[in-house]
C-alpha cells in the first residue's frame, strides 16, 4: 500500500476511535511539557555529537486524546534509512546535516495507558561539508507512527513513555549530489526505532 494512503488511513482510524472514546478521568491535568531521554547522547564523548534537543508541549483534548507541538534540532552524519546492522558499514556523508524542525503529534490511548501516536515534522536541513561550511539547504517531511506505553508517577505529575516506531520521510529535497549518492542506497523509512519520552503534567 502506498505510504501516503496508509498514513491517512491510520489517521482516520484514530480520529474515529477518539469520537467513540469515553472519559477515563476527567480530573487529570490537561497540559504537559516534555522531551526525550535520548538527549543524553549529547553527553557522550564523541567526535560527531548529535546535538539533539527536543521540546514537547501538549494538551489533552480528552483523557484519551492528546495533541502536542514538537520542536526538534539535531545533526546526523549518515543515511537515516540504514538499519542498525547496516550502520556498522554505512559510509558517512561527506559532512553532516543540521536539521531544525517543528511538528505536530496526535496520541490516542487505546487500552489503559497503551497508546498509538502519529507525528509529522517539517525540517529545514542545512548540508555542511567536512569543513563545516554550508553547501546548500533543503526540506524534509519526517513522519512517525509510534506504539508505546505511558508509566505515571508522583500522582500523575511525571510520566515516562517507552515506545517503538516506524518512521518515513517521503519528502527530502535538495541534497548535494555527494550526499544523495549515499542516501539513495537505503529506503526512505526505518522500522524499529526506539523511543523513550518523558514529561511533566500540569
Amino acid at each position: 500500500m502506498n505510504q501516503k494512503y496508509f498514513f491517512i488511513s491510520l489517521l482516520m482510524l484514530f480520529v474515529n476511535l477518539s469520537v467513540r472514546s469515553q472519559s477515563i478521568d476527567s480530573t487529570e491535568n490537561k497540559c504537559f511539557v516534555g522531551s526525550t531521554l535520548f538527549v543524553l547522547y549529547n553527553l557522550t564523548d564523541d567526535s560527531e555529537p548529535p546535538n539533539y534537543y527536543q521540546l514537547n508541549v501538549g494538551y489533552r483534548i480528552t483523557p484519551k486524546d492528546v495533541i502536542s507541538l514538537e520542536l526538534i534540532t539535531w545533526n546526523y552524519y549518515e543515511p537515516q534509512g540504514a538499519t542498525y546492522n547496516e550502520k556498522k558499514t554505512a559510509i558517512n556523508f561527506p559532512g553532516k546535516v543540521q536539521a531544525l524542525g517543528a511538528g505536530l503529534a496526535y496520541k490516542k490511548f487505546l487500552w489503559k495507558w497503551a497508546y498509538a501516536q502519529i507525528h509529522s515534522t517539517a525540517f529545514k536541513q542545512n548540508y555542511l561539508d567536512e569543513e563545516n561550511i554550508k553547501i546548500q539547504s533543503g526540506f524534509q517531511l519526517f513522519n512517525t507512527i509510534r506504539l508505546g506505553y505511558q508509566f505515571r508517577f508522583f500522582k500523575n505529575r511525571v510520566f515516562i513513555e517507552p515506545s517503538i516506531a516506524y518512521t518515513f520521510w517521503p519528502i527530502n529535497t535538495n541534497l548535494p549530489e555527494s550526499f544523495q549518492v549515499e542516501e539513495s542506497k537505503y529506503p526512505k523509512y526505518f522500522l524499529g526505532e526506539p523511543g523513550l519520552h518523558f514529561g511533566f503534567n500540569f
